[in-house]
Order: C-alpha cells, then sequence, then structure tokens
C-alpha cells in the first residue's frame, strides 16, 4: 500500500513539474518580450529548483523532444536575462539610478547570482564613501587654526565616515536579508571595509602631515633612548592636545569596528545552525576586521600614542616636581596634587581610547613613574633625615608656625619644613595611588565589560599593579618616620630611658619606702613624656579656633570620622579618651547659646560632663555667631 501511495505521490509530482516546465518556458519568453524582467527572473528561478535529470529519465520518447526543446529555451532565456540583468544594474550604476540599481539589485538572487549580486551591489555602496568622505577632508584641512574644531577636524573626518558606513548598513541590511537571505551580509560588508580602509589611509597620511606626526615621535624617541627632555623643543600643551585628539581617532574606530563585526556575526547566527560550520564562520569574520587595514592603522597609532603618553606624563611630572611650591597654611606642597593629576589624566586618557593594549601599556607606565620618578624625588629628600638640633615638639611648632606667619627664619627651619612636608606628601601620596585605582577599576569596569576574560585578567592585574605602588610609598613612609624618630624623639626620649640605669634596683626595704614617697625615674619620665606630648593634644587646636554653625557640625563629622578610624587600628578604648573632645563638638554644634542647659545639670541625664562651667563658656565663645553677652549670662 505504501509503494502505491508513493508511486502515486510520484507521479503526481513529475506531472506538476512538466506543467511547471511548459508554464516557465510559454511565461520567460512572454516577460522578456515585455521586459518584465523581474516575473522572468521567477520563471527562471522555478526552472533552476526543477532537477532536470529527474525529469529527463521520468519522461518517456514521445515527451522527450518537447522536454529537450524547453529545457533549451530555458537555459537560453537564463543567460540572456543573466546578460541584461548586469547590463542594467551596471547602466544603472552610471547613471546614478538608485531605483533602477536597486530593482536590478533584488533579480540576482533569482538567477542563482547571489554572490555576484552582492558583490555589485557592494562595490556600487563603497563607491558612494568616496566622493564625500574625500569632500569632507578637502574641506575640513582647509580649516583655520583659530577654530575650536581644528584640533579634532581629523577625528570629525573619520567619524563622519563611520557613520556614514552605518548608516549605509542600516539602511540596506533589510534589503539583503529579504533578497538574499541570511549568512550573506558580510560579502556587502567586506567591501564597505576595503574602501573604508582605503579612506581611512588617507585621512591618516593628511593626519601625520599636518600634526607633524612622524617628526613629533622622532623628537620623543630621541628624548627617551639619550634620556634628555626635549621640552623646550616639544611644547607639552601642544602635545597634549595631539594625544587627545590620536585617542579620539582610536575611540571611534573601535566603536566603529565593533559595530560592523556585530552586524556580521548577528547575520551568522541566524543564517548557521551547525554549531562547527557557525564557528567557522565567526573565527573567520573576526579574523577578517582584527586583520582590515582600519585596525593595524591604529594599532600603528595606538603604539606611537603609549609612546608620546609615556613621555608626556614623564615630563609633566617631572616639572611638578621642579615646580614644587608650598601654599600658606598647607601641610602639602604642589607637587603631590598635580603629580597625581597628570597621572590621572594620562591613564583616563587611555582608557577612553578603548584599546586594552593601550590602557595595560600606560597602567605600566604609570606604576614606573610613580616608582622611579616620583617616590625616588620623596626618598632623596627624606634620605639625608631630619636635621638635628630640634625634637619632636620644636619639629612640631615649626610646622605650625611656618605656615601662619608664612615664612621661615632660617635655613634650618626650612630644612627641618621641607621634611615634615616631603613626610606629609609621602602619605597623601599612598592615599592618592588608593583613590586613583578605585575610580580607574569602576571606569575600566563600565567601559571594558564586554571583553574577552583574557582582556580582563590583563586589565585586573594592571590595576592591582597600581595599587602594590601604594605599599612602595608606605615603605617611603615608614623611612621618613625612622628617620624622624632617630633625629628628633630618641634624643629626647634616650637620656630620659638611660636614667633608670642610674637609678639603683638592687635596694632594702627602706629604700623602697623612700621611692614609693619619691620616685627617682618615672615619675620624671611621666613628666617629661607628657611635656612633649601636650603640644599635640587635638583639644589645644580646637581651642585656637573659630566656628560658625556649619563650622561645629564639619567639626563634629570630623571627629566621628577620626574616632571611627582610631577605633579600627588599636585595641585602645577610643570613646573615653575622646569624652571631652565629644563634649566640645556637641556645645559647637548649638544652634543657640541657651540650648546648653537642655544638656547641662540636671537635664544632663546619664551624661557625666567633663568639661567645667568656665570650659563649656570657652567653648561657646569659639562660636563667632553667640554673643558674649548671652554666654556671660548663663547660669551654669
Amino acid at each position: 500500500m505504501f509503494i502505491f501511495q508513493s508511486r502515486v505521490t510520484s507521479s503526481i509530482q513529475r506531472v506538476e513539474d512538466v506543467l511547471d516546465l511548459k508554464f516557465c518556458t510559454d511565461g520567460v519568453q512572454s516577460s522578456l518580450q515585455g521586459e518584465d524582467y523581474e516575473k522572468a527572473a521567477g520563471h527562471i528561478h522555478r526552472f533552476l529548483s526543477l532537477d532536470e535529470n529527474v525529469l529527463r529519465m521520468a519522461s518517456d520518447a514521445s515527451e522527450g523532444s518537447t522536454l529537450d526543446t524547453s529545457f533549451k529555451m530555458l537555459h537560453e532565456a537564463e543567460e540572456k536575462l543573466k546578460t541584461i540583468v548586469r547590463n542594467k544594474f551596471d547602466a544603472s550604476v552610471h547613471s546614478g539610478d538608485v531605483a533602477s540599481v536597486e530593482r536590478f539589485f533584488k533579480i540576482f538572487p533569482l538567477l542563482g547570482l547571489h554572490e555576484e549580486g552582492l558583490t555589485k551591489f557592494g562595490k556600487y555602496l563603497a563607491a558612494q564613501l568616496s566622493e564625500p568622505v574625500g569632500k569632507s577632508l578637502t574641506e575640513n584641512i582647509k580649516i583655520s587654526d583659530d577654530d575650536k574644531r581644528s584640533k579634532i577636524l581629523f577625528a570629525d573626518v573619520i567619524t563622519m565616515m563611520f557613520e556614514r558606513i552605518a548608516r549605509i548598513v542600516e539602511t540596506h541590511q533589510p534589503l539583503v536579508e529579504t533578497y538574499y537571505g541570511p549568512g550573506k551580509l558580510d560579502i556587502m560588508l567586506i567591501l564597505l571595509q576595503k574602501e573604508c580602509d582605503r579612506q581611512s589611509r588617507l585621512t591618516i597620511k593628511e593626519f601625520k602631515k599636518r600634526r607633524e606626526f612622524d617628526y613629533k615621535i622622532q623628537q620623543v624617541q630621541q628624548s627617551m633612548l639619550f634620556s634628555k627632555s626635549i621640552s623646550e623643543k616639544l611644547d607639552c600643551k601642544e602635545l597634549d592636545v595631539l594625544l587627545s585628539e590620536l585617542v579620539l581617532l582610536n575611540t571611534r574606530a573601535e566603536i566603529y569596528l565593533r559595530f560592523m563585526k556585530k552586524r556580521a556575526l548577528n547575520d551568522v547566527e541566524v543564517a548557521y545552525q551547525d554549531s562547527k560550520e557557525k564557528d567557522e564562520k565567526c573565527a573567520n569574520i573576526d579574523r577578517i576586521f582584527n586583520n582590515c587595514d582600519l585596525n593595524q592603522l591604529m594599532q600603528e597609532m595606538i603604539g606611537h600614542y603609549i609612546l608620546m603618553e609615556e613621555f608626556f606624563m614623564r615630563e609633566m611630572v617631572l616639572k611638578a616636581v621642579t615646580m614644587d611650591t608650598i601654599e600658606e597654611n598647607s601641610l602639602y606642597s604642589s607637587m603631590v596634587d598635580d603629580s597625581f593629576f597628570i597621572v590621572k589624566k594620562s591613564v583616563r586618557r587611555a582608557i577612553s581610547s578603548s584599546s586594552v593594549d593601550g590602557v595595560c601599556a600606560m597602567l605600566n607606565h604609570c606604576c614606573t613613574i610613580l616608582e622611579q620618578n616620583f617616590r625616588e624625588t620623596l626618598y632623596a629628600k627624606l634620605r639625608p633625615g631630619f636635621p638635628s638640633g630640634f625634637d619632636l615638639t620644636q619639629a612640631y611648632n615649626i610646622m605650625q608656625s611656618s605656615f601662619q606667619q608664612g615664612k621661615l627664619s632660617s635655613d634650618t627651619e626650612k630644612a627641618k619644613t621641607a621634611f615634615l612636608v616631603t613626610l606629609n606628601n609621602a602619605e597623601a601620596s599612598c592615599d592618592y595611588i588608593k583613590s586613583l585605582q578605585n575610580s580607574l577599576e569602576e571606569e575600566v569596569s563600565q567601559l571594558f565589560s564586554q571583553c574577552n576574560d583574557q582582556n580582563k585578567a590583563k586589565l585586573e592585574s594592571c590595576l592591582a599593579d597600581l595599587g602594590a605602588v601604594s605599599a612602595r610609598f608606605k615603605d617611603v613612609v615608614d623611612f621618613g618616620f625612622s628617620q624622624l624618630s632617630s633625629s628628633a624623639i630618641k634624643p629626647r626620649i634616650k637620656p630620659l630611658v638611660d636614667a633608670l640605669l642610674s637609678t639603683n634596683h638592687n635596694i632594702t626595704e627602706e629604700e623602697f619606702s623612700n621611692y614609693e614617697a619619691n620616685d627617682p625615674w618615672v615619675q620624671n619620665f611621666i613628666m617629661n613624656l607628657d611635656g612633649m606630648l601636650v603640644n599635640f593634644k587635638l583639644e589645644k587646636a580646637v581651642l585656637k579656633t573659630t566656628f560658625n554653625r556649619l563650622g561645629g557640625l564639619q567639626f563634629d563629622k570630623e571627629l566621628r570620622a577620626l574616632a571611627s578610624y582610631l577605633t579600627s587600628v588599636t585595641t585602645w578604648t577610643i570613646r573615653d579618651k575622646f569624652a571631652r573632645l565629644t563634649q566640645m563638638a556637641t556645645i559647637l554644634n548649638l544652634e543657640r547659646v541657651t540650648e546648653i542647659l537642655d544638656y547641662w545639670g540636671p537635664n544632663s541625664g546619664p551624661l557625666t560632663w567633663r568639661l567645667t562651667p568656665t570650659e563649656v563658656r570657652q567653648v561657646l565663645a569659639l562660636r563667632i555667631d553667640f554673643r558674649s553677652e548671652d554666654i556671660r549670662r548663663l547660669k551654669l
């Protein structure tokens, strides 16, 4: 039964195929005569879908000559139509008839000419780029240097080309998918990319000429090679502008290439079901765009960028060190802020380039410059040690008086202040590096979230190396404190400790009793040590300051932060040590003078006041917005 049904179905199919063949034979002739090329192509497409050999084998002797005639006529019509479509397409391109170009482009796949149709159409679209991009380049290079867009004119030119290609792809991709099917888009994209490569070469060539790029690269290379500064010849401000344009060029190129690859890969995903075939096709697309001239050009430019950015960063950091100044009332010098501003600017610029290799290279250079240039400068200033002749208390007083008066009275005091400022600089640098690392990690995670695991690992490793530099600066801080301790603390403490050696501890009961009444060593030690530390009491500094309402609120926040920090790094009971300061902060935070009565006396609750009434009035007087008469009228 099954065999019978199969034979019946086969016979019916053969009859239908013969009828289709006759229909195609008659239809193609009339369509060609009427120049209805779409309809003629439809008949040819139906004919090409028939299996000619099966029809011949199934036909009987009487049908043989008829089939031969039909096949001959259809093959002749096929070749004739192919010639017509090719010629008509070329003529439409030549005349600029866009509608006709698209009309005949749609016919190619019906004739089995998918690749030829896409190739011709791709070349046509690529040709549409040549004139406007070339015109844009010609017009832009005439822009005066005074024009605000002159600094990025080549980035503008290449961006215009990328945007034009993107519009072409977005406009014509549906056309390709509808008439040619999925998996064919890459043919058109590759042809567009070849024209993009050609235009990119012209743009970069003009960029190098206008910006004197090769000459500047040569200058930088000579400077790096011979370890000498050529900053007088090469203006760092000019280099800064050049680097920004260079990065912008690469950023736009990266965005464009990602767009093209994504379009091609998405087309492959839809077209191929077999995973092996799909992977091979995707790998081929990656290879094509990774090896295109545009990508190779940008790789070369990024290599030059890294060299120039390293030079710029090193020169500017050295300049910041050379021009180091100490502002009035500052515990740090200008080199810290200036140097880290430059470092952050350079690394962030590298990140904006969208080049993983560029970012990693600049992070490595950043670490090297901070360690070899900046850190060594700090180390060299601390290496001679803290000038002798002053103890720690005097050193502290020098810092306070010099910043309050804005001047130093002697070379010795200048040297001592320079040492202490350098020590502060080293400690601040540790914090700057940690802050820099955190901010860069955030930017990298946002901009490179689509990277593969290998590139992510490279970025994480380089950022971790930057964090390790902080530990190297901590070594400088420790070294500075050891120098300070040797020069300013030990000379003061050692005689007090040595006094223990001259105190007899092989004593009688009478001497022991006498020691209880008149200790020969420890009371004197405590008194002298307390005298050294009293100058460092925060309470003393607060009483020399004035506040308004917001200032009092800020001091309260600062005190809480300080207490929190000390709690985290010590095993002491900090709350009790800060009791007086906390109460001072409460007073400074009042909205009006009489509000103190809500906390004083019977209203104090479980609070035990560590301040006397006189001290409370003294703290209230620090508020510049409180009247002295109101403070005096208080009954405490």
